[in-house]
């Protein structure tokens, strides 16, 4: 390949791409300081309660919080305990200083449906966001948004829509597909007349995103089923899809940080070429994970997902 051809911004990409592969400056196993515990928030938004999940270091570097995906919840995802091994992201990133805080959207968790029975992009958009307020009263502080798969939607959004308390968005398992706008309903509110499906969740589907062998135990994924379908045993239903046609790189003011597994089918290369420029803030970073999919933040890339998001973190302290 040749340099010269590349342009200023796909060049930076290329180097910090170069980098991941050869290896990371930072592990997140570096620390051995003990878990720290699981704390249980409520916030109200618009009179509906959110369950947010805290744990909290002393001394703490800075803040950061985490949104789930389309199908399960955050404890699942973010908090995995499995004897014998070290996979949970909140405690991956507690060992390396920051303050880490999880929240269940509407109809996730240990956070209730609402009258409706659907969730919506603008209404978790402005859940989030409720709950960045919430957090940076307490702790006088703004916060770093980590958002996975649909969770990275939802994260793009809210930083479009209420950016005050965000300092940055991490973006992982991108499914954008600009290319391919959701169509308006035929007349206002006829997906409420519909019914929620309320499907039940299954252990295929929760096993269904590790792809690539030999990067997680069978142990760890077999605890992974079981957790995930005692904490969302059915489906989450959304509606009003086509509020995700709001999203626009070029209205994202904040820093962005675009992780992309490897392997990952969600996330489409050619599609983040093209967003990933337009993303208006220079402050921004695009890394590939060697050897990761879609699940790659419970695999082998754990450690240098946490890595390189805490390097783009200290990076902007600079």
């Amino acid at each position: 390949m040749s340099y010269k051809r590349l342009s200023p911004t796909l060049m930076s990409v290329f180097f910090v791409l170069l980098s991941m592969t050869n290896g990371c400056t930072a592990s997140a196993s570096e620390s051995s300081a003990p878990r720290t515990s699981l704390k249980k928030h409520i916030v109200m938004s618009d009179g509906h309660p959110i369950a947010l999940w805290e744990k909290s270091v002393a001394n703490s570097k800075g803040q950061i919080i985490f949104h789930h995906g389309r199908t399960w919840s955050s404890l699942p995802d973010f908090d995995l305990q499995v004897p014998g091994e070290d996979l949970s992201l909140m405690d991956g990133f507690n060992k390396m200083g920051y303050t880490v805080w999880a929240i269940d959207a509407r109809g996730y968790g240990d956070t209730p449906r609402d009258s409706s029975g659907w969730n919506s992009p603008d209404k978790a958009a402005k859940d989030l966001s409720l709950v960045l307020d919430w957090i940076s009263v307490k702790t006088g502080k703004k916060i770093h948004v980590w958002g996975w798969s649909l969770g990275s939607m939802i994260t793009q959004l809210a930083a479009q829509k209420y950016p005050k308390n965000i300092l940055s968005i991490i973006l992982f398992g991108y499914p954008i597909r600009p290319e391919a706008p959701f169509p308006e309903s035929a007349s206002v509110g006829v997906e409420d007349l519909v019914a929620p499906l309320r499907a039940q969740n299954t252990a295929k589907n929760a096993a269904s995103d590790f792809i690539v062998p030999n990067s997680i135990s069978q142990l760890a994924i077999d605890e992974y089923v079981r957790h995930a379908l005692a904490a969302d045993p059915i489906r989450a239903d959304w509606n009003k899809m086509h509020e995700w046609n709001q999203l626009a790189a070029g209205r994202v003011t904040v820093p962005v940080l675009l992780l992309q597994a490897e392997f990952d089918p969600l996330a489409n290369t050619s599609v983040h070429a093209n967003v990933f420029p337009a993303f208006s803030n220079p402050n921004k970073q695009w890394i590939i994970l060697a050897g990761g999919d879609h699940a790659a933040l419970l695999e082998t890339p754990r450690n240098r997902l946490i890595a390189s998001t805490v390097s783009f973190i200290e990076w902007l302290k600079k």
